[in-house]
């Protein structure tokens, strides 16, 4: 049996395939009876309607947005932080045809990016979540045409962001536990390379340019004075922050505070603490970033910032390229809980 085609319809009812297209894609342009009969010989023909490949050729647009994430794709739908932050993006989508694409960015044994996950993808524009917009993959972006919303604050004022002051954040969580008197700090930051709750690796020196979270670690480091302590054990994940109270626990002696570089390891933290009946904060101090919705029942000290409205702006900006504000800085608050205290006498 013969392929039926958009042409097969406009023969059939005798119109321009260019109005058959129209009933599906501008149905606007036809009055309604015209509609009803153009789908109703469709439908006897068996067409189910223009070719999204075909009208993606011929338009230039896919209807499609692009979100890369680092690491694992599973991380868009139970990291706490992922989860608010998409939810907003989804909100400014809803109502429209677009669709949203995730795009999880691999690498291989040698630290080398495979750039296919976005050479191969049909989207419009893209959003770089926790990804330099320096990186390989924004260059690809940008040499295919596809517009770029970054998470960073960028110099280019052609660029387009949302982000939040990163070191800013940093120096509250550091003023904060250098004015309760710490001086002994052990921060938790995530990687990618080892899964949720590894072995934990001591970085030694700290180094301030670590993972996704350098500006956010150097505030830290400036506003303790460098006395930081600085390890990992997985990806961003509660039980990485598990695996490091476990750690501390049996290295002792235990530090005065510990910083998770995100709520889900700080949390994690506490959890593994409590769990051995430590005193928090009377022997250890926990805060953490970002003050995702488990945050406040728990108790924790921590950085808020409006998730789900900076998710809400990247959609926006995704789905228009031209509509301004193109950079956009939302504000943070430091948010005091019962997890920190004054420093311990030691």
């Amino acid at each position: 049996m013969p392929r039926v085609t958009l042409k097969t319809v406009a023969a059939a009812v005798g119109v321009s395939p260019a109005t058959v297209s129209n009933a599906y894609n501008r149905p606007d342009q036809l009055s309604a009876e015209l509609r009803e009969r153009i789908l109703a010989v469709a439908a006897e023909l068996g067409f189910t309607g223009p070719d999204a490949a075909g009208r993606a050729l011929r338009t230039g647009r896919s209807g499609a947005v692009g979100v890369l994430l680092t690491g694992y794709l599973s991380y868009a739908f139970s990291d706490p932080y992922a989860v608010g932050l998409l939810a907003g993006l989804a909100s400014a989508v809803e109502g429209t045809t677009t669709s949203i694409v995730l795009l999880p960015l691999h690498y291989d044994a040698d630290g080398v990016p495979d750039l296919s996950v976005v050479r191969q993808a049909s989207i419009d524009a893209l959003a770089l979540l926790s990804v330099p917009a320096t990186h390989p993959v924004a260059d690809l972006a940008r040499a295919r045409g596809i517009s770029l919303v970054t998470t960073d604050p960028l110099d280019d004022p052609g660029a387009s962001w949302v982000a939040i002051d990163d070191r800013r954040t940093g120096t509250l969580v550091g003023e904060h536990l250098a004015g309760l008197g710490h001086t002994d700090v052990v921060v938790v930051a995530p990687v990618d390379d080892a899964p949720p709750g590894s072995e934990v690796r001591l970085v030694e020196p700290p180094r301030l340019d670590f993972a996704d979270y350098a500006a956010r670690l150097s505030g830290l480091s400036d506003a303790l004075d460098g006395r930081i302590t600085l390890v990992t054990a997985g990806q961003n994940d509660f039980g990485s922050g598990e695996r490091v109270a476990a750690w501390l626990l049996a290295r002792g002696p235990l530090p005065t505070a510990v910083v998770g570089l995100s709520d889900v390891l700080a949390l994690g933290v506490l959890e593994g603490l409590n769990a051995a009946d430590v005193d928090v904060p009377g022997t250890v101090s926990v805060c953490g970033f970002d003050d995702i919705p488990a945050a406040a029942p728990r108790g924790l000290t921590t950085v808020r910032q409006p998730i789900v409205e900076r998710g809400r702006e990247i959609g926006r900006m995704l789905l228009d390229p031209d509509e301004a504000p193109r950079q956009v800085l939302m504000p943070v608050e430091l948010v005091v809980r019962r997890s920190t205290g004054p420093t311990r006498t030691v």
